[in-house]
């Protein structure tokens, strides 16, 4: 610190003419030009972050307008690939359709092309995670099934699905269409 000076100052004295003092009451000033210095770097960081709170902020609006276009997108086209499986299969009903129209068609041939489009509507339907709910000889769960009757059958243990009226469905483990059922009862003694 070449360019300091150092001023003594006394508290106790009360004039220019006093002026020895203990270390602890030294104050040391700087020179204006290493003031000046410091002022100019503090006066310089404070730009540099200022530009980059500016920049920071630009990013953050570019991004959060990226986010909002991306999310518009997917709730837009969310069933594009979902509908791209399904029109196969509406072209193959329409041809089945006009198939079964005409005047010589056959039974066999349309029930093998029904067959074959049913094929393809259970594939794009387990490409997107639907699973069938079929539940056939099995235990009755309210969770996924919905009991429309209650019939007397001594053969099965009560509570036990008869007959499937409607198959259910799932979608990625979530219930869309609860499966409708017969439930077998114990017969009334």
């Amino acid at each position: 610190m070449s360019d300091e000076a150092v001023l003594e100052t006394n508290p106790s004295a009360q004039g220019p003419e006093n002026s020895q003092a203990t270390g602890a009451e030294q104050v040391t000033l700087t020179s204006a030009d290493e003031l000046a210095a410091r002022l100019q770097a503090a006066e310089q960081k404070a730009t540099d972050n200022w530009d980059q709170l500016l920049r920071t902020r630009a990013e953050m609006e570019n991004l959060r307008r990226r986010t909002q276009r991306d999310l518009e997108n997917a709730h837009k086209y969310a069933l594009e690939k979902f509908v791209s499986e399904l029109l196969p299969v509406k072209d193959s009903l329409e041809l089945g359709l006009g198939a079964a129209k005409q005047d010589n068609a056959n039974l066999e041939k349309l029930c093998e092309g029904t067959e074959l489009t049913l094929n393809m509507l259970a594939n794009a339907l387990s490409k997107f995670n639907v699973v069938e709910i079929n539940p056939q000889g099995q235990k009755f769960n309210p969770e996924h099934h919905q009991a429309m009757a209650m019939q007397d059958n001594a053969e099965l243990e009560p509570n036990t699905v008869m007959i499937v009226m409607q198959k259910g469905y799932l979608l990625n483990d979530r219930l869309m269409r609860p499966a409708m059922v017969m439930v077998s009862k114990a017969p009334a003694k």
